[in-house]
């Protein structure tokens, strides 16, 4: 059920204060995914609570992990160091993280999984991640090439080389690393090919595998040979979430405001506070930005250059297809909502035909969001510099951030529901 219509004010001051972004949600899937991997309890602070991990932590309880939550920012993951196999299909939303990493890690219980999820789900690929599996003598199946996913369980995964095309989604990778640690001997992980579409998510992936006692080597670029050591309980701290913060740094910079997240971005280890760089640059962003190794933050790159000295082309961004949404199209169609032309597909390119003079207009536009989050929160950006701009569905913030219109609100950002 979507919500009721979000109108919001431009302020007409700068932006200045301090906000606490939410806990990292590709950290605190992997954490709560490893935690229930191991054998006894584990404190998980700094945590995201929203929808996604909601649906993780669910599933795990499915499979018999204890998963508390003792404050806003906690989880306490208390586990036997194995999954059981769950009475009912382990229901996941619209949650990529979760499908993708849970889709491997049943392969851990001994019996049948299913994993299901909503109809955006359905119509997102898995299928390079089950051949992967197969190839390791796992049964796994998705008569469609999206969920439902059909798994059967053995207890443990396997060893030897398993290939996988990394080239749609990196989670697919992570999936099977963090898996891999669980295996009956070593297994050799590596890219068919050297196309990933997000490189630096492995290495969040391998990182919060070390802290939770696995042992992973880069045996070049494309392989890396995880030990069949399994997962130590630990504490284990997450830092805020980089793509969150790119909508406040993109604030900052569009009402020449200063908002202080509480940590430098030099600490952020995620790949989208690439996108910071970039962001400062703003109004003389560059003609080209190359997308693929920080896809959440090109929404907030892609808004943010509707108001650039010179339009800007996004490359390597085809991945952004298979998302929540078509987020190529959905920002192609909702800038052009705002002024015709302003946003347009080449092939798998979005091109954005800046203009500074957008700033201080009002251009009613209502603003489809398409469930998907990011597209929410960008678009609320423009509506910084903009008047008459309408979120719709705002509520779909919730999957990652929901303290979002919270957070604005907070800075002086007016909002009004209608």
């Amino acid at each position: 059920m979507s919500s009721p219509p979000l109108a919001i004010i431009p302020p007409t001051h700068a932006l200045v204060g301090r906000v606490t972004p939410p806990g990292s949600k590709s950290i605190t899937n992997r954490a709560l995914l490893l935690a229930a991997l191991a054998r006894g309890r584990s404190r998980l602070t700094g945590a995201l609570k929203s929808r996604d991990t909601t649906l993780m932590a669910a599933a795990l309880r499915q499979m018999g992990v204890a998963v508390d939550e003792p404050d806003d920012t906690s989880f306490v993951v208390t586990s036997p160091g194995r999954l059981s196999t769950p009475d009912s299909p382990l229901v996941l939303g619209n949650a990529g993280t979760a499908m993708r990493f849970l889709t491997a890690a049943v392969a851990l219980c001994r019996g049948t999984v299913v994993l299901d999820g909503d109809d955006a789900m359905r119509k997102r690929p898995i299928g390079p991640l089950l051949a992967a599996m197969r190839s390791l003598g796992i049964g796994a199946d998705a008569p469609t090439g999206c969920p439902p996913v059909t798994v059967e369980g053995r207890g443990h995964f396997g060893a030897g080389r398993v290939e996988i095309d990394g080239s749609l989604s990196s989670q697919y990778v992570s999936a099977l690393l963090m898996a891999a640690a669980c295996g009956e001997g070593p297994i050799d992980v590596a890219l068919a090919g050297q196309d990933l579409d997000a490189r630096g998510y492995v290495d969040l992936t391998v990182a919060a595998m070390t802290a939770f006692g696995a042992r992973v080597t880069a045996v070049d670029r494309t392989t890396w040979r995880v030990e069949p050591t399994g997962y130590a309980a630990t504490d284990f701290v997450i830092e805020p979430d980089a793509s969150a913060s790119t909508y406040l740094w993109a604030a900052e910079v569009l009402t020449g405001g200063r908002i202080d997240l509480g940590l430098p971005i030099a600490a952020f280890t995620q790949p989208d506070a690439q996108a910071a760089r970039l962001i400062r640059m703003f109004p003389h962003l560059p003609p080209v930005i190359n997308g693929s190794q920080m896809q959440d933050a090109v929404p907030t790159l892609a808004v943010l250059a509707a108001f650039n000295a010179t339009p800007v082309r996004f490359t390597g961004i085809a991945n952004l297809r298979v998302k929540e949404c078509d987020r190529v199209h959905a920002l192609a169609t909702e800038l052009s909502r705002i002024r015709f032309g302003l946003g347009r597909e080449d092939g798998d390119d979005l091109v954005v035909a800046s203009d500074p003079a957008l700033a201080g207009q009002t251009l009613p536009a209502r603003i489809a969001t398409y469930e998907d989050h990011r597209i929410a929160m960008s678009f609320a950006l423009a509506a910084l510099r903009i008047g008459g701009i309408v979120i719709l569905d705002p509520a779909c913030v919730g999957k990652t951030y929901p303290g979002y219109w919270d957070a604005l609100r907070a800075l002086g950002v007016q909002t009004r529901a209608v």
